[in-house]
C-alpha cells in the first residue's frame, strides 16, 4: 500500500510539534490513530522515522531525509487542488473558442467584455476562421468549441441546434437598384463585388453560384474581397453592389449610407456550435459557450426587423 497525503501530513506535523500528542490536538484525531498512521508509514517505507524519547521526538536519519520530500508532495498536491478549483470557480483557466471571420464585428467585442467582467481571472483565446477552418480545428482538438454557420462537415463533432438566424441583404448606392427584392438577374445585370474571395465553399458564395447556374447567366464581379464589411464599403463609395449579412450591415451602419433589399428568393443563414464529439469542455470554455448563447438570443431579438 503507497503511503499516503493524510500520512505525510500527520508526520510533518508531529516533526514540527515534537509531540505525537500535540500533532493529534493540533490535526483533531485521536493521538492512537496519528500514532497508528505514523507506523504504518513506517512500516510501509521499512524504516523508523522517529526516536521516542520521554521528552520529544526525534528524527531518525530516514526521518530527516523524508521532511523535504514530503514538504514538496503536500506543496505540489496543494497546487493541483488549486489549479483544479480555479478552473472550476472560474479563476482561472483558458476558453478556447473560434468564430466565422465576422463574429469580432457585431458579437465578439460585447460577450468578451461581459465575460471578462464576470470572470476577470480566465484568458481568452478566441479565434476568428472561416466556418469550415472552425470545424476543422475543433474537430483536430486544437480549439474546444466554435460557432460556425451551418450546415459544416460534421464529422468527429457535435452540432447544437441552430442558435441564431440571419438574412442576407443586397446593398447599393443606388436606390433604383433595391426598390424590389432582387433577383439572380438583378445580381448578374449589376455592377458585382463579391466577398469571401479566399472561400469558393463559402455557403452563400455556393448559393449565388447554383442560382446563376441555373437561370443559366454569368455572373462577373468587378471585384472580390477577402470580408464583407470591405465589400460594403466599396458599395457605399458607389464602387459597385454587394451582398452581407444583416448583422454586419446593420453592425456598421451600412443600412442607413445603402439603400437595401432582400434577395429574392431570400436567403437565410443559419448558424450553432460546434464541438469535439464525446469530449467534455473546460469550465471555462463551456461557460463562454453559454453566455454567447445569451448574447446571440438578444441578436436574434433585433432580428425582428431585418427582411424575412
Amino acid at each position: 500500500m503507497a503511503m499516503t497525503l493524510q500520512q505525510l501530513q500527520y508526520f510533518l506535523t508531529a516533526v514540527r510539534r515534537k509531540s505525537f500528542s500535540a500533532a493529534a490536538e493540533e490535526m483533531h484525531i485521536a493521538q492512537p490513530s496519528l500514532s497508528e498512521q505514523i507506523r504504518r508509514l513506517e512500516r510501509q517505507l521499512g524504516v523508523t522515522l522517529f526516536v521516542r524519547t520521554n521528552r520529544e521526538l526525534q528524527l531518525t536519519d530516514a526521518g530527516r531525509i523524508l521532511v523535504p520530500h514530503a514538504e514538496r508532495t503536500l506543496a505540489e498536491s496543494r497546487a493541483a487542488a488549486e489549479a483544479v478549483r480555479e478552473v472550476r470557480t472560474l479563476t482561472g483557466g483558458t476558453v478556447s473558442f473560434g468564430t466565422f471571420s465576422s463574429a469580432h464585428l457585431y458579437l465578439l467585442p460585447a460577450l468578451i467584455a461581459d465575460f471578462h467582467r464576470r470572470y476577470p481571472g480566465v484568458v481568452m483565446h478566441i479565434i476568428g476562421l472561416n466556418s469550415a477552418e472552425v470545424a476543422t480545428e475543433v474537430r483536430e482538438g486544437r480549439l474546444e468549441a466554435g460557432l460556425v454557420m451551418l450546415p459544416v462537415d460534421a464529422r468527429g463533432l457535435a452540432v447544437t441546434p441552430p442558435v441564431m438566424t440571419d438574412s442576407v441583404v443586397y446593398v447599393s448606392a443606388d436606390p433604383q437598384r433595391v426598390r424590389r427584392p432582387v433577383t439572380i438577374h438583378d445580381i448578374a445585370a449589376g455592377p458585382l463585388i463579391m466577398s469571401d474571395s479566399r472561400w469558393e465553399d463559402d455557403p452563400l458564395r455556393r448559393e449565388i453560384a447554383t442560382r446563376a447556374q441555373r437561370a443559366g447567366v454569368t455572373l462577373t464581379p468587378i471585384a472580390e474581397v477577402e470580408l464583407q464589411v470591405a465589400a460594403a464599403e466599396l458599395a457605399a463609395r458607389g464602387v459597385g453592389d454587394t451582398f452581407v449579412s444583416w448583422h454586419v450591415a446593420s453592425s456598421r451602419g451600412y443600412l442607413r449610407r445603402l439603400g437595401w433589399a432582400p434577395l429574392d428568393p431570400p436567403y437565410t443563414e443559419t448558424f450553432g456550435f460546434v464541438t469535439r464529439r464525446n469530449t467534455p469542455l473546460s469550465p471555462a470554455t463551456r461557460r463562454f459557450m453559454e453566455l454567447a448563447g445569451k448574447h446571440l438570443a438578444r441578436l436574434q431579438r433585433r432580428r425582428r426587423g431585418q427582411p424575412r
